[in-house]
């Protein structure tokens, strides 16, 4: 039955992604990225005597999630090829660049007969799936060629279809992998619950590494070094409209510290509702440009620069906790031994849990706490140290996902040196 609902949405998702891409840019690049595809895929593989080794990921945040592990297995297995495929546009469009990879492009839509063809033109050695991806027929046809797959820092909770009693179609899908290297324990005891898997393992989160990796080769920003030159900083990273109507009501009523606000949305009139918002601010494309000592608020308009952003901060507060949507990367800035605050919305990410656990990170419902919170910090040294300290300590302490990822696929037949 539900195989039959599975193909349904697999017949009606494109359709209702064309309606949308007539007002839709993002929807547009989907249905246009996906026109020449399989042209794509021939040109890089089909005549291809070398193995390939496939990794896939949802979108962006997927994508920085198994970047430890391509980029350690492309330094290992030279004599390889590697695929990387996108599901979203929001991965694609600003990934699509990569040279980590010989191709990066969209995946086809799952089908018995798209994943027929892409298995004949790119026949990889190894795929490797992160975290939320489970498309039926790819890892079907995966299991029917023996082709090693993996999925990787997946995380398993009660309440996904996999553990309900309608949820045998999701299950199957489990089945198909050759090895699942989860997050945690919990993750782990869900999982053994099941029936029918092969090799479930533990091997952590591979954001760990990335980020102690990112922050050790972070860009040295000199406009934002002069900008925050013996101040007092708070940088709200990857923010929404409702998470700057909290902070904003610190910016504008304090001269304790200066602000950089890093917008999720880098669009005109995202960047626009961000200057009405806050008081004595600058797009930092135009401060660089002049320079004043009255701006006290940096809103950032490109991309890339907010996980280096983050050292300069005395305090990071991170976005998407004010809104439905959750909150952001807490690793980006905790591993760089900052205190880490965000709003409610945090209980779908175990990384928040467990830093509130440790103490290197707070959250705060509204706008009294945070007040109080950044009272605190800002009064109590002592206080300040050992939060900061224990945000640190807990990125630290949890890296090695990716060492122990690739030490399993060395044990498997694919890919060999």
């Amino acid at each position: 039955m539900f195989k039959l609902f599975y193909n349904f949405f697999l017949y009606l998702y494109p359709r209702f992604i064309a309606i949308a891409a007539i007002r839709n840019v993002k929807a547009k690049q989907w249905i246009e990225g996906r026109k020449d595809v399989f042209d794509k895929l021939r040109n890089s593989f089909q005549h291809n005597t070398q193995k390939v080794i496939w990794m896939h990921c949802a979108s962006l945040g997927e994508f920085e999630q198994g970047r430890p592990v391509l980029e350690a297995l492309r330094l290992k297995y030279l004599d390889y090829k590697f695929l990387l495929t996108f599901f979203s546009p929001s991965g694609y469009e600003i990934r699509k660049d990569y040279d980590g990879v010989d191709l990066v492009t969209y995946l086809p839509m799952d089908g018995k007969e798209h994943a027929r063809e892409f298995f004949d033109i790119v026949n990889p050695s190894l795929v490797i799936f992160v975290k939320y991806e489970f498309w039926y027929y790819y890892l079907k046809e995966a299991r029917n060629r023996n082709v090693n797959s993996l999925l990787i820092s997946a995380i398993f909770l009660p309440q996904q279809i996999f553990f309900k009693w309608y949820g045998s179609f999701h299950r199957k899908m489990l089945t198909y992998f050759t090895c699942i290297c989860v997050q945690n324990q919990d993750s782990l005891n869900e999982l053994n619950a099941l029936k029918g898997l092969n090799e479930v393992i533990i091997t952590g989160d591979t954001r760990f590494d990335r980020v102690l990796n990112i922050s050790s080769n972070s860009l040295i920003i000199n406009k934002i070094e002069n900008f925050v030159k013996n101040k007092k900083v708070i940088v709200a990273g990857s923010t929404w409209g409702d998470d700057d109507k909290v902070i904003k009501e610190v910016a504008n009523n304090t001269e304790d510290y200066v602000f950089i606000i890093a917008p999720h949305d880098i669009g005109k009139n995202r960047l626009e509702e961000c200057l009405r918002y806050y008081q004595h601010s600058k797009l930092y494309s135009e401060w660089v440009k002049q320079s004043d000592s009255t701006t006290k608020v940096l809103i950032i308009d490109n991309i890339g620069i907010l996980s280096s952003l983050y050292k300069y901060a005395t305090i990071c507060i991170i976005g998407g906790g004010w809104v439905k949507e959750g909150i952001h990367n807490i690793l980006e800035a905790a591993v760089y031994y900052k205190p880490v605050i965000f709003g409610p919305a945090y209980h779908k990410y175990v990384e928040a849990k467990d830093i509130l656990e440790e103490g290197g990170g707070y959250s705060v419902d509204n706008l009294f706490q945070l007040k109080e919170l950044l009272h605190k910090l800002d009064v109590d040294a002592d206080f300040y140290k050992q939060v900061a300290e224990k945000a640190g300590k807990f990125v630290l302490n949890r890296a090695g996902a990716t060492h122990k990822i690739i030490n399993k696929i060395e044990t498997l037949s694919y890919p060999h040196k």
